[in-house]
């Protein structure tokens, strides 16, 4: 179990930079690419990035394939499934919490309009032209 839990752990530390999440959605969005192509995409130098792209391996989040003289790096989609596994109980608690919420909120809204005599005075007024009042005085 131990060896879940630390893979799970080098996942989320490997997410938390915004830099290796950009370097993820690139490699989602445009396939394997070298580190080259990668470094243009980012204001820093090759070894900084390469270090990013080391974390990234170590979490298998990215492969690395020797293809000629450039290292190709691809995105490896199942530990961010893994990740999703473990996030899908939050998502549904919150969903239910907030369809909770909802609920109470339309009762609430239901018992306001019902319990309005200020809003059926109004209406009333609205639909007669004038101050239901007043007509019975005689008033113009």
């Amino acid at each position: 179990m131990r060896t879940v839990e630390a893979a799970g752990d080098r996942v989320f530390a490997a997410l938390a930079s915004p830099v290796r999440r950009e370097v993820l959605r690139l490699l989602r969005d445009e396939g394997p690419q070298p580190v080259a192509r990668l470094a243009e995409r980012f204001d820093m130098a090759r070894p900084s990035l390469s270090e990013h792209l080391k974390v990234l391996r170590e979490a298998e989040l990215v492969s690395e394939r020797k293809v000629g003289r450039q290292r190709l790096y691809r995105l490896e989609a199942v530990p961010l499934n893994d990740v999703q596994d473990w996030l899908s109980p939050f998502e549904r608690f919150w969903r239910e919490k907030l369809a909770g919420l909802r609920d109470v909120l339309d009762a609430m809204e239901d018992v306001e309009e019902a319990d309005s005599p200020a809003q059926t005075q109004t209406d009333r007024t609205d639909q007669t032209g004038g101050d239901a009042a007043a007509e019975g005085t005689g008033a113009p």
